[in-house]
């Protein structure tokens, strides 16, 4: 089965929650909380203005985001666990920068 999300909407699957802290102690499933990091899976085409112009989205498929702690609408599609969100729910896209432009 596929989704297409529609308007400003996307499909989003949370990151994995880290099994250990810093300092090596294991945290049990009971006490871990949702990530509010994910990837963007699917993307709608975008909101329409007044005038009926479409605006595209900021995000794009692969995009790994943070929402926030109560965003979206858990679904489960294909057995995986999965949300649902508008765009104005991101809070903000992660981006991979490079080692050269670390050093520099």
């Amino acid at each position: 089965m596929t989704f297409r999300p529609l308007h400003d909407r996307l499909l989003v699957r949370r990151t994995e929650a880290e099994e250990k802290t810093a300092g090596g102690i294991i945290i049990p499933d009971t006490a871990k909380e949702k990530p509010q990091e994910g990837e963007v899976i699917a993307v709608g085409p975008g909101a329409r203005d007044e005038s009926g112009k479409l605006i595209p989205l900021d995000v794009k498929v692969g995009d790994r985001i943070l929402f926030g702690k109560w965003s979206g609408t858990e679904i489960k599609l294909n057995g995986e666990d999965l949300l649902i969100m508008k765009e104005s729910d991101v809070m903000g896209v992660i981006e991979q920068t490079s080692a050269l432009e670390k050093a520099a």
